[in-house]
């Protein structure tokens, strides 16, 4: 499942289709500003759901480190600044994460149902810190899969700050400090409130309110999705 497996590349041509049905395969979008949670939860709904959780950061952050990666600089950058990486390169890690996730389970061959891929051939994920722009979540569906729902934590910016500050005290990433905080928020409510708008209109977004505790937080996250992978 790492990205170190395959080179991103800029994927399968346009018009061909999505690599994977919805039918086979769950896609969950999981947005909220930075310091929302949204890692915190995702961890907690694969242990109760069985989801495969993607970090989009993550994967972008493991990439940049690859020995022989012709996007490590390029990220870097783009981390550092606190603005988008080009969308070829995230959908790529993506798509190649999904692909090994999917092809993990098929070689399993057991088809009993449990975990992330219910079989062989299909997969459930949580995919955590995207789609962050509208070409993002366009070429995505477009080429990769059509997502089911976007799960939408929503926490005030003062609230995110604080928790983010903390977390830079011991995390070490280089855009956990007070300049590159404030850039990821301009970019998330300029460029990443839209993505959430869009799915709004299409009764596709379960918005939760990540200002509680994590406990509480989840315990609201959870009966929603249950709800809706119900529905």
């Amino acid at each position: 499942m790492s990205p170190a497996t395959q080179q991103p590349s800029a994927g399968k041509k346009e018009g061909s289709g999505p690599t994977f049905s919805p039918t086979n395969v769950t896609v969950i979008f999981v947005l909220g500003g930075p310091g929302a949670g949204k890692g915190t939860q995702c961890e907690r709904l694969v242990s109760e759901f069985g989801f495969r959780h993607l970090s989009a950061g993550d994967l972008l952050r493991a990439e940049q480190e690859r020995p022989g990666s012709q996007y490590g600089d390029l990220i870097r950058d783009y981390i550092k600044e606190g603005t988008i990486v080009p969308m070829e390169v995230t959908v790529a890690l993506l798509e190649n994460a999904m692909k090994d996730a999917v092809k993990e389970k098929t070689h399993d061959g057991d088809g009993d149902g449990d975990g992330d891929g219910a079989g062989a051939g299909k997969g459930r994920f949580l995919i955590d810190g995207f789609p962050r722009k509208m070409d993002q979540a366009e070429r995505f569906e477009a080429v990769v899969c059509p997502s089911r729902f976007v799960l939408f934590f929503d926490c005030p910016e003062d609230v995110m700050q604080k928790r983010l500050l903390h977390r830079g005290e011991t995390s070490g990433r280089a855009d956990d400090n007070l300049e590159s905080i404030s850039k990821r928020f301009r970019t998330f409510v300029d460029t990443s409130m839209p993505v959430v708008e869009y799915f709004e209109k299409q009764g596709k977004v379960v918005k939760v309110d990540a200002t509680p505790d994590p406990d509480h937080v989840y315990a609201v996250t959870s009966r929603l999705v249950h709800e809706r992978l119900s529905s």
